[in-house]
Formats: C-alpha cells, sequence, structure tokens
C-alpha cells in the first residue's frame, strides 16, 4: 500500500524520474528563449509544453523551485553591482578596485548570486534553460511571492493511450501584446454508431 506515500513513480525507476523531470523543466524554460522563425525546434507556443496531468503535477514543482532560486539569485546581483566597477578588465584602475576593500565587499554580496546559479543549473541540468530562468523568468516574477506555473487539463486525450493530457504553462502571459495563443486541441472523434444488430 501507498498510505502516505507522497509523489508518483510514472512507472520509471528513481534515475529516469529525475531525469524526465529535469527533460520537461528544461523544455518548458527553452521555450521563452528568442529563436529564428526557421530553427527546428522552436517553441509553437512560448511559456508553454503540453504533456500528461501527471508529468504536469509532478514537475510543477521542480520549476517553481528553479524561479524562486533565480529571484534570490537576482536581488544577490542587484546587491553586489553597488560594489562593482565599470572599468575595463586589467586597467589600472580595475586593478586598484581589485586590490582594496569593494573588491572583498562585491565578492561577498555575489556569492549567493553565484550558488544560485549553480543551484539552478545542477537542478535543471541544462546551462541554457538556467541562463533563460535568469534572464528572462525570473525577472518577470520579482513582484509575485509563488505561483508562477499553471495546469489545464485538456478535453482531448492522447492518442494510442488515452492518457489525459494537460498544458503546463507560465501565469501572466495571457494580458497585453506578447499573450500566447490558445493551445491547439484535435478535435474529438465523433462517437460510434450503434450497430443495427444489437
Amino acid at each position: 500500500m501507498r498510505h502516505r506515500r507522497k509523489g508518483r513513480v510514472l512507472g520509471r525507476s528513481p534515475s529516469h524520474q529525475r531525469a524526465l523531470l529535469r527533460n520537461l523543466a528544461s523544455a518548458l524554460m527553452l521555450t521563452e528563449r528568442e529563436s529564428d522563425v526557421d530553427e527546428v525546434g522552436a517553441a509553437a507556443n512560448p511559456g508553454r509544453i503540453i504533456t500528461t496531468v501527471a508529468k504536469a503535477k509532478e514537475v510543477r514543482p521542480l520549476v517553481e523551485r528553479c524561479i524562486t532560486i533565480a529571484k534570490r539569485g537576482l536581488a544577490a546581483a542587484d546587491r553586489a553591482r553597488e560594489f562593482g566597477t565599470t572599468a575595463d578588465r586589467d586597467s589600472a584602475e580595475w586593478k586598484k578596485w581589485r586590490q582594496g576593500e569593494q573588491w572583498r565587499k562585491w565578492a561577498a554580496a555575489s556569492a549567493p548570486a553565484v550558488t544560485a546559479r549553480r543551484r539552478v543549473v545542477t537542478l535543471l541540468g541544462d546551462k541554457q534553460a538556467a541562463r533563460v530562468v535568469f534572464e528572462k523568468i525570473a525577472p518577470r516574477y520579482v513582484d509575485r511571492p509563488g505561483g508562477y506555473t499553471r495546469i489545464l487539463k485538456l478535453a482531448t486525450p492522447r492518442l494510442g493511450d488515452a492518457g489525459p493530457r494537460a498544458v503546463l504553462e507560465f501565469v501572466g502571459r495571457e494580458v497585453g501584446a506578447g499573450a500566447a495563443p490558445a493551445p491547439k486541441v484535435e478535435a474529438a472523434r465523433p462517437p460510434r454508431k450503434a450497430k443495427a444488430g444489437k
């Protein structure tokens, strides 16, 4: 019995589960990157992926955790900027700053930002996805305390095994000119006609 056991096995070994969740989270993050229209694999709907309901419910906490870590890292980077310098690297001014107290303060203030970036890379397993989180997604949700994603169940099941499908998407994209269009869903098949002999 599975009493008080949280989470879903998803019919996979633990390492396969971790890889699946990382790949789904990275795929969702990478839909937000700017890509050429002709690029193969470019996202049709930015900030949105279609998967099964169970997988969407499992990957959602991972996505939210990555965004929260990135928000904390951005706050630390903002605090570190006041101790930074605008001088070119290896210039006389930069070398003086590097030897002074301001550099030590900058290094101490920027350490949490570096740690946050490394944690997101570890969780996602993809440097490009982590870059998208820090540059595009986390700044969008600076004022939001949580709940960065939503799960919308689709009416039509998956062809082949009739698995229930869902859309996992970022919230806040439905207002303004950059709103993503509604997901394209195939029309449901018409019901079968009853046989005349029965």
